[in-house]
């Protein structure tokens, strides 16, 4: 027998059943639930990361389920409920591609001798968005005291280095960024001395610890920043230099066992010392 959609609504809809129900799924509230959720989506990342695709499947469903449960948090409280998320799903996309459903509908098609250009296609693409941004800004639920800006409907709870991309570039769709890179490293050395100017602040009794993660946050800005212009994804470069450093780290740690050595007696200067010779082996040719 093989369940479908339906079936996992059924079952959603079980678990939640205040008599009958499961006590831990009855409990659980919106807020409750987005931990979950987002341990979920990264548990999705690492299995692409590690192109585990057996294992893919199952995390997948996993992300499902997240989305069926809020739809079911939803549904009890009047608020939405899975085909009703779907059915704006198809809607916002169908809206948001003319230049493959050319009428506005889900049916009709675009000529494939008579195809848009990608310039086109990405202007009409922030120009529906932006549409997008306004119509929701006007909903009675958008904060009164809050002034619509070019900025908004960028999701504060993103990981601050997604959320930073994010801002940098639709201000620069605006016009708000430099004009080529040079400025960018520029920018990027004067936040490094400001950030050592609050250490030395702080080290005389100046400053603050907060000066310091304020400075701290002004370089990692600036970071993401130049990964923009160098058109390389910062979340990538540094998930490569995480597993650049869990190697070498694990290569020194074999290295001493194989001498029956412990790691915690030994002195910086000899660890250091094992992480060069790490590296030197990484950066010899081949066959050497």
């Amino acid at each position: 027998m093989s369940y479908t959609i339906d079936d996992l609504k059924t079952l959603m809809a079980r678990l939640r059943d205040p008599e009958i129900g499961c006590p831990w799924d009855t409990k659980q509230t919106y807020k409750t639930i987005v931990p979950h959720t987002l341990e979920e989506a990264y548990e999705v990342a690492d299995a692409i990361e590690r192109e585990d695709f057996p294992h893919l499947k199952d995390e997948l469903g996993d992300l499902l389920f997240q989305v069926i449960f809020y739809t079911q948090l939803g549904r009890e409280d009047g608020y939405f409920d899975f085909d009703g998320v779907v059915d704006h799903l198809v809607h916002k996309l169908v809206r948001r591609h003319p230049h493959v459903f050319p009428e506005g509908t889900l049916e009709s098609r675009i000529d494939p001798d008579n195809r848009p250009s990608e310039a086109w296609i990405k202007e009409s693409w922030e120009r529906i968005k932006a549409e997008e941004r306004a119509e929701k800004a006007a909903q009675p639920t958008a904060a009164a005291d809050a002034p619509d800006s070019r900025l908004d409907g960028i999701a504060r709870t993103l990981p601050a280095m997604a959320r930073a991309e994010k801002l940098q570039r639709r201000a620069a769709r605006h016009g708000f960024d430099w004009p080529d890179i040079a400025p960018v490293f520029d920018k990027l050395h004067e936040e490094i001395d400001e950030l050592k100017a609050a250490c030395a602040a702080v080290g005389t009794g100046e400053g603050s610890e907060d000066d310091v993660e304020d400075e701290l946050g002004d370089v990692l800005f600036a970071c993401v920043n130049l990964a923009r212009f160098l058109r390389q994804n910062p979340e990538q470069a540094l998930k490569r230099t995480n597993h650049k450093f869990e190697q070498r780290f694990r290569a020194i740690e074999a290295h001493l066992a194989a001498e029956g050595r412990d790691m915690d007696e030994e002195s910086l200067e000899a660890l250091d010392a094992i992480w060069q010779s790490v590296k030197g082996v990484e950066k010899s040719p081949p066959g050497r």
